[in-house]
């Protein structure tokens, strides 16, 4: 609200100016008129340039600066030329405008590739850096950053974007009940974070209207306050790397958490259901992670001791392939009948 204030009594600054002045050399009505167009033009660029980032502005201050030497050095030999001296002035000012305009927009393009580090934090305001990370919809849905949270392995600011609550706000208001739980989870899944010891949940107001999608919102936001995005979106994960913004994949994470088996080792399952193949059996770890077992499929219902013979990893996570020894459970058996069979054998004796 005060930056509005500072900006109305700019109009009326220039104004004010442009009335006592009359630069434009123009009655009362069209001098005001003018000059508030001015003013107007100026708060809308001011607007846009705080939309920008850092890199963004010293690419364009940059290539602008290049761009007017390069008009600088073109104007002196326009100046040699046999021109009027009306005609060498309006090429001198044409080349300058253009050489500048195109310093500007090229450098502001590029400046995304500008590494700041190398200036050894000059331009970096040290009093004010924090690590945002900022959240997405899924992840907020998913739960558990909630439990991540709780353990202390996340710090810094978790940043929830306006859009991303309006997102769930939406979800959370859906004629499906499905949908509905899960927005409502997720809103309540935010309040657990907020809640967390040593956490702060910061609720940012800024969006982008001229980006329809939540993904590239939150891939804008991001760069802008130089964040990364935590979300188990396979998707949002490629995209924001491609352009340039670091993920924290909390499918991943749980990837790596996940206890490291090795073929030959030995571990209790318990046998679930019948698998697809023949005479298979599958159970899951307490992690959730996929076990299934040959020769198994007669032992559901039941804990058994399973030799791992392979281990895969897939996108959707790991699988564990063992094997029961039915050949151990047959020989037992071998050497339990003859034992059944020796007293109809004596008895026939």
């Amino acid at each position: 609200m005060d930056l509005w204030v500072v900006r109305i009594i700019l109009i009326i600054s220039i104004v004010v100016s442009a009335f006592f002045v009359r630069p434009f050399s123009l009655d009362t009505l069209p001098t005001i008129a003018v000059s508030a167009t001015l003013g107007i033009l100026i708060i809308l660029a001011e607007l846009r340039i705080r939309r920008a980032s850092l890199k963004t502005l010293i690419g364009a201050a940059l290539g602008s600066i290049l761009g007017i030497t390069g008009a600088s050095l073109i104007s002196l030999v326009i100046g040699r030329m046999q021109l009027s001296p009306s005609h060498a002035t309006f090429a001198q000012v044409m080349v300058l405008i253009l050489m500048a305009y195109v310093g500007l927009v090229s450098g502001a393009s590029k400046g995304e590739y500008l590494d700041l580090s190398a200036l050894g934090g000059i331009l970096t305001d040290r009093s004010g850096r924090k690590s945002y990370k900022v959240l997405d919809t899924s992840v907020i849905i998913d739960g558990r950053i909630s439990d991540l949270c709780k353990t202390g392995f996340i710090e810094g600011t978790l940043v929830a974007p306006h859009f991303v609550l309006r997102e769930l706000q939406q979800i959370a208001d859906s004629a499906d009940s499905v949908k509905r739980n899960r927005g409502r989870r997720g809103l309540d899944i935010l309040e657990k974070i907020k809640s967390a010891p040593g956490i702060t949940v910061q609720i940012v107001e800024k969006d982008y209207p001229e980006v329809k999608e939540v993904d590239l919102k939150l891939i804008e936001l991001a760069k802008e306050l130089g964040a990364k995005i935590v979300t188990n979106d396979f998707n949002l994960n490629k995209v924001a790397q491609l352009r340039g913004v670091e993920v924290l994949n909390i499918n991943e994470l749980a990837n790596a958490l996940k206890p490291v088996v090795l073929p030959g080792e030995t571990m209790k399952v318990f046998i679930l259901k019948e698998g697809k193949e023949y005479n298979q059996g599958v159970a899951y770890l307490d992690d959730g992670t996929m076990v299934v077992v040959d020769n198994a499929r007669r032992m559901i219902g039941k804990t058994i001791s399973t030799q791992v013979t392979s281990v895969l990893q897939t996108t959707a996570g790991k699988m564990i392939f063992g094997r029961f020894p039915e050949e151990v459970e047959g020989g037992g058996n071998a050497q339990q009948r003859p034992d059944r069979r020796s007293p109809e054998r004596s008895g026939g004796q």
